[in-house]
C-alpha cells in the first residue's frame, strides 16, 4: 500500500473513533504499521494503537505526536518481550519523562467512596475556591487511605477487638460535650496568632501539644495528623499522642484507584505490566547519573563535570540517563539578575562538552530539572521547564535533551521515579512546631522522608513559606507511593530505604562534588564524589 493510501486509511480509522490526527502523529503510526506485512496485520496494528490510546490521558480529540509515540513505544516493548529480545527495546521507549503540568488530576467522592477524574482545563491563576479545594483534596486523599487501615476502620460488628485494637476516628464537631479520649484526624492550622487548631471538614478545635508524644517526622503548620486526646473544660483538645496517617502498601492503593492513572505514565493491562517487569529485571546495564546544584558559571564545577563525562565515556556501557538538577547559576536568577545571555552561553559550553564525548551524546539521554533559584516566571511550585532562550544554544549540540518541570516524574519500564529539587530539609526544620522525636532516629533526612511519604505530598509546608499553584497541587502528590524518590537538597548526601521506597539525596555537586549513580534494575544507589 502506498504512503498516501496508508495515510488516508489511518485518518479514516481514527475519524471513526472520533479522533482527528495531526500530521506528525500519522507519520509515527505509519512507521509502526509498516513493520507488519499484509493488510490484515496492518489493520490489527492500527486497532491496537487506537485501543491503547483510549487509556491515555488525552487533552482533546485532536491527537498529537506525544501520546501516539508513548503508545507505540509501549507496543514495541510488548512485542520485544514476546519475542524474548529485551535488547531490542530502545532506551527512549523504556524511559518516559512526565512533566508536572500534564499529570492527570483526580478528586475523591467521600459519599460514593470513589475517585473521579477532573473534567475541563486547569488555569494557572485559580479562583479563591481552588485554594480551599487544595486542602480538601489533601485531607480526603489521606482520609480515604486511613479508612483502609484495619486499626482506624469502624468494625462492622461488635467483637472482642472492638475496644482493644480499634481506634475509630471521631469528627471534630462531635467532640463537643464528649468526655474521655478520642481519636481525630485534621490539619494543623494557626487560625489565631500563637494559637494552633486542628481542622477537619466539620469544624476546628484549639489544641494543646505541650505534652504530646509524637512519631517520627516534622510536624509543621498545614500537615495532616491523627491525634489521640480529650476535650478539656475550657474547650481545648489536649493531645496525648500525635502522628501522621499510616502508610499504605502500594498494591493496596492501586486496587483502591479502580484503574485510574495517578502517576501520569498511562494505564497498562496486567499482561503489559508483567512484560515491563521482566524487561526491567533484564535491564542490568541501565544506570542513571544524578547531579544536583550544578553551577555552570563556575569553572571548577565545569572541570568536575568534564572529569565525570570523560570517566563515563570510557566505561564499557555508558549511563542511559544523566539528570542535571539546578540551580544552574551561583546567583539567583531574579529581577535583579541581568546576565541571562551569560547563562545561555554557559549552557552552550555544556553542550559542547557533551558533544566532545560522542558515546555519551549518541547513547545517553540528558534530563534538566530547574532549581528553586533558576530562571522562570516565579518561585511557585510546580516550576515550569527552563525557558527556551536559555537552552537554545545547548540544543544545537544535544538536540534530544529533555527539559522538564520541577518536580517531574520518570516511568522506567514498570518503575515509578519522582525527582524534586528543593532545599526542603532546612525549610521543614525551620517550620517545625515541635522538636522531632529521637525515639526511632536522629537523622533529619529520615524525618524529612517520613514526613513527605506519610503526608503523600512532596512539599507539605505552609503556603506562606512555599507558594504552590492551587490548581496543580496534585502534581506534588505521592499517592500511590512511588518506587523511588530523588530529593535534590543542599544538605548532606544520603541514601536509604523507607517502607520499601528507595530515597536518596545526591548532595550539592557545586559545593562537595557529590553525585549519585543509580541502577533502577536493582535499586542500587552508589554515593559518589569527584575527588578534590
Amino acid at each position: 500500500m502506498s504512503t498516501a493510501a496508508m495515510r488516508k486509511k489511518v485518518q479514516r480509522k481514527f475519524k471513526m473513533r472520533g479522533y482527528a490526527v495531526k500530521v506528525e502523529a500519522v507519520d509515527v503510526i505509519i512507521a509502526f504499521a509498516s513493520q507488519f506485512s499484509g493488510e490484515e496485520e496492518e489493520d490489527e496494528a492500527l486497532n491496537l494503537v487506537l485501543d491503547h490510546l483510549e487509556h491515555e490521558s488525552l487533552k482533546s480529540s485532536i491527537i498529537d505526536k506525544e501520546p501516539v509515540q508513548r503508545v507505540v513505544n509501549l507496543l514495541m516493548e510488548a512485542m520485544a518481550a514476546a519475542d524474548g529480545t529485551p535488547a531490542a527495546v530502545s532506551q527512549s521507549s523504556a524511559l518516559r519523562v512526565i512533566d508536572a503540568f500534564v499529570i492527570p488530576k483526580f478528586h475523591y467522592d467521600s459519599i460514593r467512596k470513589i475517585f473521579y477524574a477532573h473534567v475541563g482545563g486547569l488555569p494557572i491563576h485559580g479562583k479563591a475556591s481552588a485554594k480551599a479545594a487544595l486542602y480538601k483534596d489533601r485531607f480526603l486523599l489521606l482520609y480515604q487511605r486511613l479508612s483502609h487501615d484495619q486499626y482506624f476502620s469502624k468494625p462492622a460488628f461488635d467483637t472482642e477487638m472492638t475496644n482493644l485494637g480499634s481506634c475509630e476516628l471521631s469528627s471534630i464537631q462531635s467532640l463537643v460535650g464528649q468526655t474521655g479520649r478520642r481519636w481525630v484526624m485534621g490539619i494543623i492550622s494557626q487560625l489565631e496568632d500563637g494559637h494552633f487548631f486542628l481542622e477537619d471538614l466539620t469544624a476546628s478545635v484549639e489544641i494543646n501539644l505541650a505534652d504530646a508524644k509524637i512519631t517520627t517526622g516534622f510536624f509543621s503548620e498545614n500537615t495532616i495528623v491523627v491525634a489521640e486526646g480529650e476535650m478539656l473544660l475550657e474547650g481545648v483538645f489536649k493531645v496525648y499522642t500525635c502522628g501522621f496517617p499510616p502508610l499504605e502498601d502500594k498494591d493496596k492503593s492501586i486496587r483502591a484507584l479502580s484503574g485510574h492513572d495517578f502517576f501520569g505514565g498511562g494505564i497498562l493491562t496486567k499482561e503489559d505490566t508483567l512484560r515491563l517487569v521482566e524487561l526491567e529485571r533484564n535491564a542490568v546495564n541501565d544506570m542513571f547519573v544524578i547531579l544536583s546544584d550544578v553551577w555552570l558559571d563556575n569553572e571548577e564545577v565545569l572541570a568536575k563535570l568534564h572529569i565525570i563525562m570523560s570517566g563515563f565515556e570510557n566505561v564499557e556501557v555508558v549511563p542511559s540517563l544523566f539528570v542535571f538538577m539546578g540551580n544552574f547559576s551561583s546567583h539567583p536568577c531574579n529581577l535583579s539578575f541581568n546576565s541571562y545571555s551569560s547563562i545561555r552561553s554557559q549552557f552552550g559550553k555544556l553542550g559542547q562538552m557533551i558533544d566532545s564525548h560522542p558515546r555519551l551524546k549518541e547513547q545517553s539521554r540528558f534530563l534538566f530539572i530547574p532549581g528553586p533559584d533558576d530562571a522562570g516566571p516565579s518561585t511557585v511550585l510546580p516550576r515550569c521547564a527552563l525557558p527556551n532562550y536559555i537552552t537554545d544554544e545547548f540544543r544545537k549540540y544535544v538536540p534530544n535533551a529533555i527539559f522538564s518541570s520541577n518536580p517531574c516524574r520518570i516511568k522506567f519500564y514498570s518503575q515509578e521515579i519522582v525527582f524534586f529539587r528543593q532545599d526542603l530539609l532546612y525549610r521543614m526544620r525551620r517550620s517545625c512546631l515541635i522538636p522531632p522525636s529521637t525515639e526511632e532516629t536522629n537523622d533529619p533526612f529520615k524525618h524529612l522522608i517520613a514526613t513527605i511519604t506519610h503526608q503523600s505530598h512532596l512539599c507539605p509546608l505552609p503556603l506562606m513559606v512555599q507558594p504552590i499553584i492551587w490548581n496543580y497541587d496534585h502534581s506534588l502528590h505521592l499517592y500511590p507511593t512511588p518506587d523511588t524518590i530523588v530529593l535534590g537538597d543542599k544538605s548532606e548526601q544520603k541514601a536509604f530505604t523507607y517502607a520499601g521506597i528507595t530515597c536518596f539525596n545526591p548532595g550539592s555537586f557545586s559545593t562537595d562534588g557529590t553525585f549519585v549513580a543509580y541502577r533502577p534494575c536493582t535499586r542500587e544507589v552508589e554515593l559518589s564524589a569527584v575527588p578534590e
